[in-house]
């Protein structure tokens, strides 16, 4: 048995609260440790919580809160620019009691989750910017930008994609990889949209790719993503207007068939543009004491739909390793040896998904007659299954 009695957890976003609740639940007692103040996140972007991220809340029994954040979204419809339906699809498989995926803005995830890890005592520390870490044989030393420190048995980067703890880790690491894409979003009312409320539709128009689901209550949630070969340079995206935006997206879907230039127009404020980058396999996860879990370790892209739900199963079972195993570094190589496999296949699903969304003239035709018969082929319901069925337990022990 571990005798790892704290750790501290590098991140406030979803994988930080969530794996310090799962270390709590094991017996390890965690300090959070997260950059930006209270209250710094508006409404923002949504994502899509699956069943899986669903299923390994309920381990820590903190499913409800979040649920209560958001709204069922359990299929959707894949359509061409021209408005012909090329299939549809689950997002993936209800829980036993029916529960399906659920779309919910970030922000409200991740303020259900910290009020959720509040509620149990977890120390949760605001405005707090790790920039190094020492190790020792007893355990690890986390350097802030002050100069101030925090030390506990094991260090955890729960810190996004462009994580500190994975440089520190591995200086040498892969930087995020550009996916092709920039994207962005927005929230509209008073449109007529033909869509069934909580069913996804994704349009691959003919020069950009649009989704839009409408909520319970009416209001059309929306994304955009735009192809573009270059990577942006840093702060060359928000140097571009969200008037000048608002005309490029009215341009891009102007010829498509569908409800994108209405939304668009009706939306009061687009979301920030910004560069989809998804984290490429990483030779290291772990050094010593210290490890990365969710976008740290592992982004997929938006595409995936899996990028929550990842990282809370990351919590669960990182959780158990150290209950399970008699030393940090044995605890951590399990860790890895049981969630790699799983997340680089999904990581790598996505990529394929992200290059249907650029595809030019020739493959927007071959993707158009291909999709329809890949939806139907039984591989893809397969595919479906192994992503979406997975389930991370408590027990078994993982030893």
């Amino acid at each position: 048995m571990s005798t790892v009695r704290s750790a501290v957890v590098v991140g406030g976003g979803v994988a930080g609260p969530v794996t310090a609740m799962a270390l709590r639940k094991a017996g390890i007692e965690p300090t959070v440790l997260e950059a930006r103040p209270a209250g710094a996140e508006d409404r923002g972007v949504f994502l899509t919580l699956a069943g899986n991220g669903i299923e390994a809340l309920r381990v820590l029994e903190a499913d409800r809160p979040v649920l209560a954040a958001g709204f069922p979204t359990p299929a959707l419809t894949l359509r061409s620019g021209t408005g012909k339906r090329l299939g549809e699809t689950a997002i993936g498989v209800p829980l036993r009691d029916g529960t399906t995926s659920r779309t919910l803005c970030r922000a409200d995830l991740v303020r259900a989750l910290h009020d959720e890890a509040a509620s149990r005592g977890i120390r949760v520390e605001r405005g707090r910017r790790v920039v190094g870490a020492v190790e020792d044989s007893a355990g690890v030393t986390a350097v802030l930008d002050d100069g101030s420190e925090v030390r506990g048995a094991v260090l955890v980067g729960a810190d996004g994609v462009w994580s500190t703890v994975r440089r520190v880790i591995d200086p040498d690491a892969p930087a995020p990889r550009y996916q092709g894409l920039v994207g962005t979003g927005g929230y509209a009312r008073g449109v007529a949209v033909d869509a069934e409320p909580g069913r996804f539709e994704m349009v691959f128009g003919r020069r950009a790719f649009f989704g839009y689901v409408v909520a319970p209550d009416g209001e059309a949630w929306w994304f955009a993503n735009v192809p573009r070969p270059d990577e942006p340079a840093r702060g060359e995206l928000a140097a571009v207007s969200a008037q000048a935006w608002r005309a490029r997206l009215l341009d891009l879907f102007a010829d498509d068939a569908g409800p994108a230039t209405a939304l668009i127009e009706a939306t009061p404020e687009l979301e920030p543009m910004s560069a989809l980058h998804a984290v490429p396999r990483l030779p290291r996860w772990r050094r010593g004491r210290m490890v990365v879990v969710g976008d740290a370790a592992h982004a997929p892209s938006p595409t995936s739909g899996q990028g929550a739900s990842l990282a809370i199963e990351d919590a669960v079972v990182l959780a158990t390793c150290l209950r399970d195993h008699p030393t940090v570094p044995s605890a951590l190589a399990r860790f890895e040896a049981l969630r790699r496999p799983r997340v680089e296949r999904i990581v790598r699903w996505a990529q394929r998904m992200n290059a249907n969304k650029a595809a030019g003239p020739v493959g927007r035709v071959i993707r158009d007659a291909v999709l329809p018969l890949v939806l139907r082929a039984p591989g893809a319901a397969k595919a479906q299954r192994s992503m979406f069925e997975h389930r991370v337990e408590w027990e078994p022990r993982t030893a």
